[in-house]
């Protein structure tokens, strides 16, 4: 069954699209994640243009990671004080993130933009989250016992000024690296169409020492607050919002982050962090072979700027 795109000026299979929705909104909510790094890439990878992937994927985000948010809620596990302070950052590197994704349409290197960043971004972040991953499966297998750092135990971010105490996550350290962390998030899920769910969750867990009781369902409060500003400023300043494309990946996207907020429950941190790392690390690496090999199509034709 096709299902046309107006904004994307494409056909598409219906239960592809649904289907893809739902499989990224049950990696949603077993990873913690906004599930955007992996099916803006798809997206890209089926031949949807990638202005419109970017621009359409944050409304599936939304949809995927609020419903995950939702069943972390009912079960105590979010922070909302640290999740107000991401969210108010957050929202303001969404708005360079976009202002930057028009200037690069306009100059016509977008794609290109798109391609390295994934590339870059995930492989490195990636790269430190499977060799993490299994060290510490390693360590368990060999009966060796790792003490986590509790979270008063002192680091360097708790001599920077601005201190604020977060009760639910048992913390009091700086203001500061938090709304960096929210900042950054903010630009980048806003450029690439991720909800940088995957960057947040390590963040939390290492830097800042968030417990992980509440660590996956603070980052998702975070990305559905960030990505709805995100799909609002996408559809006013670039246009790009394929409102039909983002409601067919929204049906699958919320079923499927319930069925994934229920089988992390299963499954241990390192492992979760292991399988994370892998699909990170597998869709950086299908990006680098876009850049070296050959596209099969050498031609296109686009449209870079309408008329004054």
């Amino acid at each position: 069954m096709q299902v046309y795109l107006p904004i994307a000026e494409l056909s598409m299979n219906l239960f592809f699209l649904v289907g893809i929705g739902g499989a990224v909104g049950f990696l949603s909510g077993l990873f913690g994640v906004g599930g955007g790094f992996l099916l803006t890439p798809l997206l890209i990878f089926s031949g949807v243009p990638a202005p419109v992937a970017v621009a359409s994927v944050t409304g599936q985000v939304v949809a995927a990671s609020t419903s995950g948010a939702l069943s972390h809620y009912r079960r105590g596990g979010i922070d909302l004080h640290l999740a107000m302070y991401l969210v108010l950052s957050g929202v303001l590197g969404a708005f360079g993130g976009v202002a930057t994704f028009a200037v690069l349409r306009d100059a016509g290197q977008l794609d290109l933009f798109i391609s390295v960043g994934f590339l870059v971004l995930l492989g490195f972040v990636g790269s430190l989250m499977l060799n993490e991953a299994i060290r510490a499966i390693i360590k368990q297998r060999k009966g060796v016992v790792v003490r986590e750092r509790l979270p008063n135990q002192h680091n360097w971010m708790h001599r920077l000024p601005m201190r604020v105490r977060f009760k639910k996550s048992r913390l009091y350290i700086s203001v500061l690296p938090v709304l960096i962390i929210g900042l950054f998030i903010g630009f980048v899920g806003s450029l690439l169409g991720i909800g940088g769910g995957f960057i947040m969750v390590p963040a939390l867990v290492y830097l800042l020492r968030v417990p992980g009781n509440v660590v996956i369902g603070t980052s998702l409060a975070q990305v559905v607050a960030m990505m709805a500003a995100t799909t609002i400023l996408h559809a006013v300043q670039s246009q790009s919002v394929d409102i039909m494309l983002a409601f067919c990946l929204m049906v699958g996207g919320t079923a499927g982050a319930q069925f994934g907020a229920s089988a992390g429950k299963h499954l241990r941190g390192e492992q979760l962090r292991g399988l994370l790392a892998i699909l990170v690390l597998a869709v950086a690496i299908r990006f680098g072979l876009s850049l070296i090999l050959a596209p099969a199509d050498p031609f296109s034709m686009a449209v870079l700027g309408g008329a004054r």
